[in-house]
């Protein structure tokens, strides 16, 4: 019954800050006004911010938050690192060198991006873990985090030779869309991103016990029958098509699949199965938190969705990197 009481909670509590989202702006719109705007009353002018641009925007921060929460989640449990997410492994570096390549050579279509994006990312997280067993084994958090920064450094490097003889205003677009947004929402982008997310999402779900028993170590995982390399292949692809399906969409957006696992294991949720449900709830909610940040705290400019994300991020993953030491 408590458990019930927690989730019905954490649902009203993310509806409620979708809708704050929607009403809170450069343009605050009163709660009857965005009322009648979802029924299409009103002036234009109100039911175009409302259903043309707030709605599919927070939409699309509501999916990237969830798909990059159960990414983290994933990580975290089958590689037994508490530090393990898309962005610090290099999976979302990589992700983003597929989905520029993509767009530089003109496949950059809504449907077609997040697989250049996922065959970067898939290639990422490879690499990492080649790059950490030959450095000492990826159960090490610490050298698996190295391998990703490397492979991360690698990415970087990798989209400035992309860019190097686009024009001015696409490297000016790949630059912003780096450093993560979600401005540019439409509906189109937010049923692609749906779409990933309920496929390699539900995956995951699916295989929810497989990360339980992996939990347990490699030697213990065997032990119960459960062919680990193969379960570790099919996790890891998925995980990576989550983080690179929200890349596409959203840009580089760090820190969330760090943040959000730990956040729903404080609350005392131990099987990977509701910890993936929680971290789609609870990263839905952070992203959207964060974007509401990034769009009311300077305006009319607006911050990087990366950059707020990464001022939260950051001081917890020191105090993870702390606890590790």
């Amino acid at each position: 019954m408590r458990r019930a009481v927690g989730w019905a909670a954490a649902a009203a509590g993310g509806i409620a800050l979708a809708a704050l989202a929607v009403a809170w702006g450069t343009v605050p719109l009163p709660p009857h006004a965005v009322l009648d705007a979802l029924l299409g009353r009103g002036s234009p002018e109100t039911v175009a911010i409302v259903r043309a641009l707030r709605l599919p925007r927070v939409a699309l921060a509501a999916l990237v938050g969830a798909g990059l929460g159960m990414s983290g989640g994933a990580l975290q449990g089958a590689l037994r690192n508490a530090l393990a997410e898309p962005y610090l492994l290099g999976v979302s570096g990589g992700a983003a060198v597929g989905a520029v390549l993509a767009t530089v050579v003109g496949a950059g279509a809504p449907g077609l991006l997040p697989l250049s994006a996922f065959a970067g990312a898939a290639l990422a997280v490879g690499a990492a873990i080649v790059v950490a067993r030959a450095a000492g084994g990826r159960a090490d958090p610490r050298v698996l985090l190295m391998a990703g920064v490397i492979i991360g450094t690698f990415a970087n490097a990798a989209i400035m030779v992309i860019l190097v003889d686009a024009p001015p205003g696409t490297v000016r677009d790949a630059l912003w869309w780096m450093m993560g947004s979600v401005a540019g929402a439409d509906w189109r982008q937010v049923g692609w991103l749906a779409l990933y997310t309920a496929l390699a999402g539900g995956a995951l779900l699916w295989s929810a016990r497989a990360i339980d028993i992996m939990a347990l170590g490699e030697e213990a995982a065997a032990g119960l029958g459960l062919d680990v390399e193969r379960a570790a292949r099919r996790i890891f692809l998925l995980a990576s098509l989550l983080a690179a399906a929200t890349v596409a969409a959203a840009g580089l957006v760090g820190f969330v699949g760090l943040v959000v696992p730990h956040l729903v294991r404080a609350a005392g949720v131990r099987r990977h199965r509701p910890l993936l449900a929680g971290s789609a709830l609870a990263g839905a909610a952070l992203v959207v938190l964060a974007d509401l940040v990034a769009r009311v705290v300077h305006p009319p400019a607006e911050l990087p969705l990366g950059a707020v994300t990464a001022l939260l991020g950051v001081p917890f993953f020191l105090v993870q990197l702390r606890r590790l030491a």
